[in-house]
């Protein structure tokens, strides 16, 4: 899905079992001409998608997970105060702002959905702070014991990586990094093979792409 520009008309789509709140959430959007809704059973045509609950815990996921189906939906989640999901399951599952109720403003409505529809995010600051908090644990407890960082790749990986990019032999990394030829192959192998990368070329593709090197 291609990234609207601000001169583009932004397509919403608004999803809530509530009536009221969402034909409240569907009139903000009818003052800026910038917006435009789309159908609910056309959510796959819009830029952003505004869902509200009161409660975002796993059941919200849940049905989420199935507004979203295989797309690439992003969520503005309109929430009252009672979070009691893993921010980065709501992640996963294509959130990427949320609005508390009690401070909804329309002018804060409409320039997080811009936000959103550009690629972009915004999380209160508590949301943000225990975000923040798992990563930390996950880099800690699940990645950190394999040797891996929050990207997925090791240090030795990103070494390589930034070697090859400066067209650099095996046997050149190898010596420069006091590894042995045969580690710096299964090093690139056993990468390519995890990330499901075609050769060296696509490799550092993938790390620049990624900010690794």
């Amino acid at each position: 899905m291609p990234h609207p520009t601000l001169a583009d008309t932004v397509c919403v789509a608004v999803h809530s079992s509530d009536a009221v709140i969402r034909e409240g959430l569907v009139s903000f959007l009818q003052h800026d001409r910038r917006l435009e809704e789309v159908p609910a059973d056309r959510l796959h045509e819009a830029d952003a998608v505004v869902t509200a609950f009161d409660t975002v815990d796993a059941a919200a996921l849940e049905e989420l997970g199935s507004l979203a189906g295989k797309g690439d939906a992003r969520f503005l989640v309109v929430a009252g105060r009672r979070w009691q999901a893993h921010v980065s399951a709501a992640i996963d599952r294509g959130v990427r702002a949320v609005l508390w109720r009690d401070a909804f403003t329309p002018t804060t409505f409409v320039r997080t959905l811009l936000t959103v529809a550009d690629g972009g995010g915004s999380l209160p600051p508590t949301l943000l702070g225990t975000l923040m908090e798992q990563v930390q644990w996950t880099q800690r407890e699940v990645l950190g014991p394999h040797g891996l960082t929050s990207s997925g790749v090791s240090p030795r990986e990103v070494d390589v990586l930034r070697l090859v990019s400066e067209g650099r032999e095996l046997s050149e990394i190898a010596t420069a990094l006091c590894y042995s030829e045969r580690t710096v192959k299964y090093t690139l192998y056993s990468l390519m093979k995890r990330l499901q990368l075609r050769n060296r070329a696509h490799a550092v593709s993938y790390a620049i792409r990624a900010g690794l090197i």
